[in-house]
């Protein structure tokens, strides 16, 4: 009987470890998903504000050039913020198709270990 009871508790002590082990390891794979989808979305933030920079000095550049064109500097400006108005409403329009889907399926496929750039 003093041989089941043995056998029992090394059963139990066994699955207690494993336990402890399948947690530890969910534990580090949920670390590991998380800073690979951070690390990947500061990339992309890293080069998404180099283009807005770029972006910016060229709109400025091109709204002077288009003020100097209609001859009044104020014009140009006025010009470079009607085209964005307009695509903020295509954004606004779009914005599960462009925006909110790219970004869930980009987080769904980091989270389930698929690569996706």
């Amino acid at each position: 009987m003093e041989n089941n009871i043995t056998t029992i508790e090394k059963l139990i002590e066994k699955a207690e470890t494993y336990s402890k082990t399948s947690l530890a390891l969910c534990k580090y794979e949920a670390v590991y998903k998380f800073a690979d989808i951070l690390s990947n979305l500061s990339v992309k933030l890293a080069i998404s504000i180099v283009v807005i920079l770029f972006m910016l000095f060229m709109n400025i550049g091109l709204a002077l050039f288009i003020g100097d064109y209609l001859e009044a500097t104020y014009m140009g400006f006025f010009v470079i913020g009607l085209g964005y108005f307009f695509l903020s409403i295509l954004l606004y329009i779009f914005r599960e198709s462009w925006i909110i889907t790219p970004v869930s399926n980009f987080i769904i496929h980091k989270m389930n270990g698929n690569k996706a750039s």
